[in-house]
């Protein structure tokens, strides 16, 4: 089954194609025999009920410095030529991204699009988790300096966070002296419109974030990764280091209780984050990473569980 895949990401010149989940869903799909296409969330464009894309054929390979090749720009219409959109651009989970979804969503009728925008839309990072917050730390999401010296004062160390940060930035720790504090809900309060995130500090963290995947709602793997020296996070773009991790028993009733909801939304590809085997942080949707490392540790082909699951879903949309 040969699809034409346009891939949405950010510019392909910078990747680090050693660790980018999005390259290796590239390569696997090539190998299938798939047709890919390259461009911007900043080319799509809708007019006269049409939705489109400033794109590139592209050819990739293995070798850095020269990990692709690219053909002629072309307007490509999103619904006639292809067949299947990846949605892969990192966030910031914006207005941009917002509208990028509303665009995408407008050629579900004959394209698949993956994640489904819809969803995506509707499942910020650290909101969508509250659904679950039964398997979460205590979290309080506020703008009130008040509010958050009482969460202080009740659990010690805390860590304050954008609510739609990425990649462990502005990701702070506050001591139980709440030293600082006013400064940084003042800081937050200038920088970002919506209200900000704030947990206690979980210690376990020294012993690492443990990234899990999902397809299609199934577990296909995990790694654990651990902060670098003097760092609370453990994100890879923040100097964490990746290492090799099974399921712990709560890791696996957490993924029991959202895979059949992510299943059910269209959410083909996600990573979830649990701290100390017990505690739900986020549940990734927009462009999650981690299948490079956890294929290197465990011999696993995550590419190929996610594109079964995608040609499984064209197959279908073409009947």
């Amino acid at each position: 089954m040969s699809l034409t895949v346009a891939v949405q990401m950010d510019p392909l010149e910078g990747i680090n194609i050693a660790g980018d989940s999005t390259f290796a869903l590239m390569l696997s799909a090539q190998a299938r025999g798939h047709r890919l296409f390259h461009y911007l969330a900043a080319d799509l464009a809708y007019r006269d009920g049409r939705v489109s894309a400033r794109a590139r054929p592209v050819q990739v390979r293995p070798t850095p410095g020269d990990h692709f090749q690219a053909g002629d720009w072309i307007d490509l219409d999103l619904e006639d030529d292809v067949d299947v959109v990846l949605m892969r651009q990192d966030p910031p989970f914006d207005l941009a991204y917002i509208t990028a979804t509303h665009l995408l969503e407008r050629v579900q009728a004959r394209t698949v699009v993956a994640n489904d925008p819809v969803s995506v839309r509707n499942a910020p990072e650290k909101l969508f988790v509250l659904d679950y917050a039964r398997f979460m730390p205590p979290t309080m999401i506020t703008r009130s300096l008040a509010d958050v010296r009482a969460f202080n004062a009740e659990h010690g160390d805390i860590v304050v966070k954008p609510l739609h940060g990425n990649a462990g930035s502005a990701v702070f720790k506050i001591g139980r002296d709440g030293t600082n504090l006013g400064a940084l809900v003042e800081l937050f309060g200038q920088v970002w419109p919506e209200p900000f995130m704030v947990q206690p500090f979980l210690p376990e963290v020294a012993q690492g974030d443990k990234r899990i995947v999902l397809v299609d709602g199934k577990v296909a793997g995990a790694i654990n990764r651990v902060p670098g020296a003097g760092e609370i996070r453990s994100n890879l773009a923040a100097g964490g280091t990746a290492h090799a991790a099974g399921l712990t028993a709560r890791e696996i009733e957490i993924c029991e209780a959202l895979g059949p909801e992510l299943a059910r939304r269209g959410l083909l590809f996600v990573g979830i984050d649990v701290i100390g085997g017990t505690y739900l942080t986020e549940i990734n949707v927009t462009s999650p990473t981690g299948i490079v490392a956890i294929d290197r540790f465990n011999g696993t082909d995550t590419p190929a569980l996610i594109w079964n699951a995608i040609e499984t879903k064209s197959k279908a949309a073409a009947q």
